[in-house]
């Protein structure tokens, strides 16, 4: 069942046309990413989701409901983490929370607070002023916030931009435990990695469209690209090539020094064919190595720029 869904999504400033025709869906439990380059259209798309924005035209339903700035039961199921950092900064992080969550009335609101705080890792922090915060702190106080009315839809827009990599991993690790909790989560980045780890499905967005959508695999096989493999082998590296050569998978094999390099298709699945051809005149592979063609491939190949140009 999808929680989500948006379809001919448009907005437009003056001649700019900032979002085209964008449609998807995220189903309940699932973590959807929007992917693309700064100034692809990511922010406008997402502040028309939550109804910060009004469209210029497509529709957008949450369960069933449609949204729009004026629709405030339908927003209230949604917990939105901005780009920015949305706290009061001489106020604690747990005096944060206790303003928030009064803004939504909430009756478990101490109950409430305390879960938050563990859930981002604040616990031993909440009562110190968040402008002590680190930048990674406070993004998590930001989360928190969006946390404490148990959102339907999680929506976080780039939010571990600027931070440290031990924050920026515990935000990660935070949207994890979030969508295996059955919180349906859209997720907007330009960070390739963080959309290979967290997004169970993925849609790219370039100059305001939606160009490419589906599963990692699925988008995978739109570059055309097999997986490479690469075997550490001791003995014959040459008699190792000319053996995966005649598995009918593999369409290339080559020897360098005591290295094979074979490109096959689905790799994963094959590799216990790969290894039986590649031991059986007596050669020991040592090590190997398993390279997937992947998110950025997909993205050049899909809009024809890297996904970290401008």
């Amino acid at each position: 069942m999808a929680t989500l869904t948006c379809s001919g999504l448009r907005k437009t400033y003056g001649d700019l046309v900032a979002v085209a025709d964008v449609g998807f869906h995220v189903d309940e439990g699932e973590t959807y990413g929007l992917l693309g380059p700064n100034g692809a259209g990511k922010t406008t798309t997402i502040s028309m989701l939550v109804g910060l924005l009004r469209a210029d035209g497509g529709t957008i339903e949450l369960d069933g409901a449609p949204m729009h700035p004026g629709a405030r039961d339908v927003k209230a199921r949604v917990g939105y983490v901005p780009q920015e950092i949305a706290l009061y900064p001489d106020l604690t992080g747990r005096e944060n929370l206790a303003f928030f969550a009064r803004l939504h009335r909430l009756e478990d609101a101490a109950a409430r607070i305390d879960e938050v705080l563990e859930v981002t890792g604040l616990r031993d922090r909440a009562d110190d002023r968040v402008d002590e915060y680190s930048g990674g702190m406070q993004r998590r106080c930001n989360i928190g916030v969006a946390l404490l009315h148990r959102p339907r839809l999680l929506v976080l827009d780039e939010p571990t931009v600027g931070v440290d990599p031990q924050s920026r991993d515990a935000i990660l690790a935070a949207v994890e435990d979030l969508a295996g909790s059955g919180v349906s989560v859209l997720y907007t980045t330009h960070y390739m990695e963080e959309a290979e780890r967290l997004c169970d499905r993925v849609g790219i967005i370039d100059h305001g469209s939606l160009v490419a959508e589906g599963t990692r695999r699925e988008l995978v096989a739109l570059v055309g690209q097999d997986d490479s493999v690469l075997l550490e082998v001791d003995g014959s590296a040459e008699a190792v090539a000319a053996a995966l050569a005649e598995v009918p998978e593999v369409a290339t094999a080559t020897a360098s020094g005591h290295r094979v390099e074979c490109n096959v298709a689905r790799a994963g699945e094959r590799l216990p064919e790969l290894l039986a051809a590649a031991t059986r005149d007596g050669a020991v592979v040592m090590g190997v190595t398993v390279t997937e063609p992947d998110l950025e491939s997909v993205f050049l190949h899909v809009t024809g720029r890297a996904l970290r140009d401008h």
